[in-house]
């Protein structure tokens, strides 16, 4: 992973809240199922480490939740720290998504297109311009030649 990937999970990360801590007994079976739990609807984690109770330090629960969960550690700030794991279907997902927005808007944007053809046509019909400019120049020369 490089530092530029890095910053901006970490920025990402900024406006988390931690999802639960580690406790008195540290880095349970428990705690690892949570994360794994957490991995699968996410990909960035925070998670609090507390300091007065917990037998480890942030550090060393970070390393060894990202060693046990497959994860890389993105930051360590005092008691909390950041844990990313990429989730291949959850990339799926937000593909996806950005292509159905797309085709939405370009779908927006052919009808707009269609009904200003309509209203075009209609003016057309008429014999009047569709520009109000035009329109004032025919009655004045209309006016004149009167």
């Amino acid at each position: 992973m490089t530092s530029k990937e890095r910053a901006a999970l970490r920025a990402k990360a900024n406006s988390l809240e931690a999802l639960f801590q580690i406790g008195k007994n540290g880095v349970t079976d428990a705690v690892i199922a949570q994360t794994e739990a957490a991995f699968n609807t996410k990909e960035l984690i925070k998670i609090r480490n507390l300091p007065d109770s917990s037998p480890i330090t942030a550090r060393e629960a970070a390393n060894i939740l990202a060693e046990k969960t497959k994860a890389d550690v993105i930051q360590v700030i005092g008691a909390v720290f950041v844990l990313f794991r990429e989730n291949e279907e959850l990339r799926k997902k937000e593909k996806e998504a950005q292509k159905r927005k797309k085709l939405a808007f370009y779908a927006e944007k052919a009808s707009d297109k269609k009904k200003r053809k309509i209203v075009y046509k209609k003016r057309e019909s008429t014999g009047k311009s569709a520009f109000p400019s035009n329109r004032n120049k025919a009655v004045n020369s209309k006016n004149k030649e009167r």
